[in-house]
């Protein structure tokens, strides 16, 4: 197989080589798709031996369960990556850079699929720890399977994608829409200009975002992208909304961060709300006027919602809410909290559960929570930091009656989990965006550089480097896309949306420690930006979903398919 396309030559041998490395990628596909089906029965058979899962041999048996849901995402990122090449082949644009990202990607993750994943730095993933035999192995390490991964992601082929890289390419993502391009130009414009320059200094000072930039973010419609125009939105989709989060976090993660609320929000709001409630909040949201905050996670009380203990209890005509909330992003400065407490004590687990619409008033650095029954102490983090953590106690908060999200109780865990998928979406997109800071970091770094005489570019340790997060960089934006896609579609795409979230997490924590790398001491130097982005990374592999929660429930939707 070649290692580049070769402009220079005929039209037909370019043609030839496209259409042999694509038929090579669709057969390997093929035998990875297999090895995920048997990887699937295999583990099935340990913890759902009769069919449905068995919650103790789930947890006897995690790591292979982890390690399959690391598999089927691995899978499913081949499977986009293989359609971007084919939508650009026809197109006629599959050609020098792009076919060596889609070699490079297909290369590393077949051998990985063969030999091991990497769930975390101590944990890999082996075909022996899902109880895969050696005949499984033999037919997934088909020729075509065996070709990529001998010439795939080589020196060789690193080395083509960095010569690339030094000139200004990244590759054509294959967006296709021209609408979607204007957007994502005019937000790449906003990030450079008016968040890259001072983005640093903010982190370094530990301030909140200023005013000034969410109030300009807000006439650009960050707030109100996805929601509809009868409620002062912009209409678009969860592709529009990939496509600014990702710019906004590759100048800075927290104001890329800042339409996650609002997005929740606005489609809690949409979805489950009244119509006095959607008059009374959605055009506020969605302008940017009231800035919500999520208050969901207790000090006890992380990825099991079903256990939270927070109380919101009856009184006339309102509620008054006892209890802690922790992890609080940007409450302070919030106009309004959307709260998980629990309304009814006797009903176990979810069912008690009930989501509010808790107004607030707006807190300064001096009072951050100005309001009776609340008080709230600052949480210092490494990074993610101008909207700041807070945590919150409780005590006889009043919230109106009315502000119970569709003035029904016990519904609070179901309207949660109907936006975790936007959520996951958001937060893959958030993990592209940051891996594109360090690649853009590092290269930059690459560049300037010198030592022994030239470059450090030109050392092939660092170039090679540059060169797979390229190409990482691609694979988490195609699986992203796709799982906006089905959002867009009216689909169901929570294992979709889980599998971008966990894939782009890893990525992006991989590209800043190797952007760090390659600054040498420097990149330990908190006037270098890429220290920022590495701190940054670290938290995607925590919130919306923890790594191994994540694998959780990516095992689960799987396995219950037996």
């Amino acid at each position: 197989m070649a290692h580049r396309v070769d402009t220079d030559r005929p039209a037909g041998d370019a043609e030839a080589v496209i259409d042999e490395l694509l038929a090579t990628c669709r057969t390997a596909l093929a035998a990875a798709e297999g090895l995920e089906r048997a990887a699937h029965d295999s583990v099935a058979s340990l913890v759902a031996p009769a069919g449905d899962i068995d919650s103790g041999r789930l947890d006897r048996n995690q790591f292979a369960a982890h390690g399959y849901a690391w598999l089927a995402t691995y899978v499913e990122a081949l499977r986009q990556m293989l359609g971007w090449g084919e939508r650009l082949d026809a197109a006629g644009a599959l050609d020098g850079l792009e076919a060596l990202i889609l070699q490079a990607a297909f290369g590393e993750y077949l051998a990985q699929l063969g030999g091991g994943i990497a769930m975390s730095q101590v944990e890999t993933a082996r075909p022996a720890d899902m109880a895969l035999g050696d005949d499984t192995l033999a037919a997934f390490r088909a020729p075509a399977t065996r070709r990529l991964v001998a010439s795939g992601n080589t020196a060789a082929v690193r080395q083509a994608i960095a010569g690339d890289l030094a000139r200004g390419g990244f590759g054509d993502t294959g967006l296709g829409d021209p609408t979607l391009a204007l957007v994502q130009d005019q937000f790449r414009r906003f990030a450079d200009d008016k968040v890259a320059p001072d983005a640093q200094d903010w982190h370094r000072a530990d301030v909140l975002i200023p005013d000034e930039v969410i109030a300009e973010m807000a006439a650009l419609g960050v707030f109100g992208l996805t929601a509809p125009e009868d409620d002062g939105g912009a209409g678009m989709g969860k592709v529009a909304m990939c496509l600014v989060t990702e710019e906004l976090c590759r100048a800075h993660l927290g104001v890329g961060s800042l339409a996650t609320r609002s997005e929740i929000a606005a489609e809690l709001i949409r979805l489950h709300g009244t119509p006095a409630q959607s008059e009374r909040w959605t055009r506020p949201i969605t302008s940017g006027a009231v800035l919500p905050a999520a208050l969901f996670t207790e000090p006890d009380v992380g990825s099991d919602l079903s256990a939270v203990k927070t109380r919101a209890v009856r009184d006339r005509d309102n509620y008054r809410i006892i209890g802690a909330k922790t992890w609080s992003t940007h409450a302070a400065r919030a106009d309004l909290m959307i709260l998980l407490a629990r309304t009814d004590p006797e009903k176990p687990g979810y069912k008690g559960l009930s989501m509010f619409l808790a107004p607030k008033p707006r807190g300064t650095v001096a009072a951050p929570f100005p309001a009776e029954g609340m008080s709230g102490s600052e949480i210092a983090v490494l990074g993610y930091r101008g909207m700041k953590e807070y945590e919150i106690a409780f005590d006889g908060f009043e919230v109106a009656a009315d502000c119970l999200l569709g003035e029904v109780e016990g519904q609070g865990f179901k309207q949660l989990m109907g936006t975790m998928e936007t959520a996951r979406i958001q937060t893959a997109a958030r993990g592209v965006g940051v891996a594109r800071a360090a690649l853009e970091l590092g290269l930059a770094y690459a560049r300037e550089r010198r030592q022994f005489g030239r470059e450090i570019f030109a050392f092939p340790r660092v170039s090679g480097k540059l060169a797979w997060m390229a190409t990482e960089c691609m694979i988490v934006r195609q699986l992203t896309w796709y799982a906006a896609r089905e959002k867009d579609a009216g689909r169901r795409c929570d294992l979709e949306a889980g599998m971008a979230k966990l894939l782009a997490a890893r990525v992006a924590w991989a590209a800043a420690d190797n952007a760090v790398q390659i600054h040498g001491g420097n990149g330990y130097a908190e006037e270098y930006p890429v220290s920022r982005v590495l701190v940054d990374s670290r938290i995607l592999n925590v919130f919306e979903g923890a790594a191994e929660i994540q694998a959780q429930v990516i095992a689960r939707r799987l396995l219950a398919r037996t």
